[in-house]
């Protein structure tokens, strides 16, 4: 929650004309991004909810913001040096498209297990790419090194008043596009963006005499915020895998927690299922491929984690998903939403049994996707076999009734767990 304690007078972040200053730097550099209106979610959180589709920015992320205005402010003789950074794909995107537009050489330390779209784009734009490391805090450290080394300047993915300047001018924009906005809601990972945005609505919301709340989101298995505005300084936590890579940072920036702590009035988590249903809704509802990290904020309006009472926007801050991690996430995202399940039944060897079960399906209305029959497996006697299916159905009630209608014909079926 927010520190109702903290003084204003003493506030660490940039201030409006700051923020407009920036505007004006990356004006014809970044795109304005569209506001789209989402029905569906107006619906469920029974005030008018908007999409910012950042996710079509350029680069594909926010993160074009912040480094672009970042790098411009160089002094030549930085420039001369050339920059490092460090990045799970959408900074390393922003930091190489920004140094290939000023003709800064570039050089970009990525983990290995980095979405291929993301490293094939970086390389595109012409930084030297070097990959090492599971998570992104080695890839960190050895940027550090390389400018510790070299002199090359450390473009810090969210740590840096810059960052958090060109980052915040998309908080301008939804002032903009929204005069009576009420709530916003975005990710938040090391807090750059959500710095940024905070700070420069409140800013234009106390110029205008009046507020906006402004909820930050994190993914439950790599959540550093909550447990530190808890303890009121930075902590690093234990991160568990996630499908949101973009957000998965395990201690808060410094810079970033200080600005948060003044301006953001809550931070809620969301599970892995929670995303991936809030991935499934834009796609089938507003028609928008964003990635895990960009779907936070849906994920939370989706999860009954958001209250609002006004105008609300959500932020969709990046689109670079991986083509197969896509296809593993919606598989999973129909599951959690009970649209989709893999059953495993035993069967007696015997002629017919197949049909039996199939027909039983077509008569609960379950749309039969992929067939397994196999007389190996664990436990199986020799008369048994297995049978495993996975079929399409309509919803958590549809898909108990489909689990009840074959246990009432005498068979015993488990749901295979993803």
């Amino acid at each position: 929650m927010r520190d109702s304690a903290a003084n204003p007078a003493a506030s660490v972040a940039p201030t409006l004309q700051d923020f407009e200053d920036a505007a004006a730097a990356l004006a014809g550099v970044i795109a304005d991004t569209p506001l789209d209106k989402s029905q569906h979610l107006s619906d469920l959180l029974g005030v008018p909810v908007h999409l910012k589709l950042e996710n079509l920015q350029r680069t594909g992320s926010f993160k074009i913001r912040g480094a672009t205005y970042r790098l411009s402010r160089l002094t030549a003789e930085e420039r001369a040096r050339g920059v490092v950074a460090a990045s799970a794909g959408n900074h390393a995107q922003g930091v190489a498209l920004a140094a290939k537009a000023l003709g800064i050489p570039a050089t970009i330390f990525m983990p290995l297990g980095v979405p291929v779209p993301k490293l094939l784009a970086t390389r595109g734009y012409g930084a030297d790419v070097v990959l090492e490391g599971a998570t992104v805090e080695t890839p960190l450290r050895l940027a550090a090194d390389f400018a510790a080394r070299t002199g090359a300047v450390f473009i810090h993915p969210f740590d840096h008043a810059d960052v958090i300047a060109g980052q915040g001018t998309l908080g301008l924009e939804l002032m903009d596009a929204v005069p009576d906005l009420d709530t916003v809601v975005l990710g938040i990972g090391g807090g750059g963006l959500i710095a940024g945005v905070a700070a420069a609505v409140k800013a234009r919301a106390a110029a205008e005499g009046r507020s906006v709340r402004v909820i930050g989101v994190q993914a439950e298995n790599s959540a550093a915020y909550p447990a530190s505005l808890e303890a009121g300084h930075p902590l690093d936590v234990a991160t568990k895998p996630t499908i949101a890579d973009g957000i998965a940072v395990a201690r808060p920036g410094d810079l970033p927690f200080q600005i948060i702590r003044e301006f953001v009035d809550e931070v809620v988590t969301v599970t892995e299922d929670d995303m991936a249903r809030a991935l499934l809704v834009l796609l089938e509802r507003a028609k928008q491929v964003v990635e895990p990290a960009g779907a936070v904020g849906v994920a939370a309006i989706l999860a009954g984690k958001i209250r609002a009472t006004g105008p609300t926007v959500t932020v969709l801050s990046g689109g670079n998903i991986d083509p197969l991690l896509l296809q593993r996430v919606v598989a999973h995202g129909l599951a959690a939403s009970g649209r989709y399940m893999t059953l495993r039944i035993p069967l007696p060897d015997r002629p017919g049994q197949l049909a039996r079960v199939s027909e039983l399906l077509a008569l609960a209305g379950a749309n039969v996707i992929e067939v397994l029959h196999t007389r190996h497996g664990q436990g199986l006697q020799i008369s048994e076999v297995i049978l495993q299916l996975s079929v399409e159905t309509r919803g958590e009630e549809h898909r108990a009734h489909v689990i009840s209608v074959l246990g009432e014909a005498g068979y015993e079926p488990t749901v295979v767990e993803d």
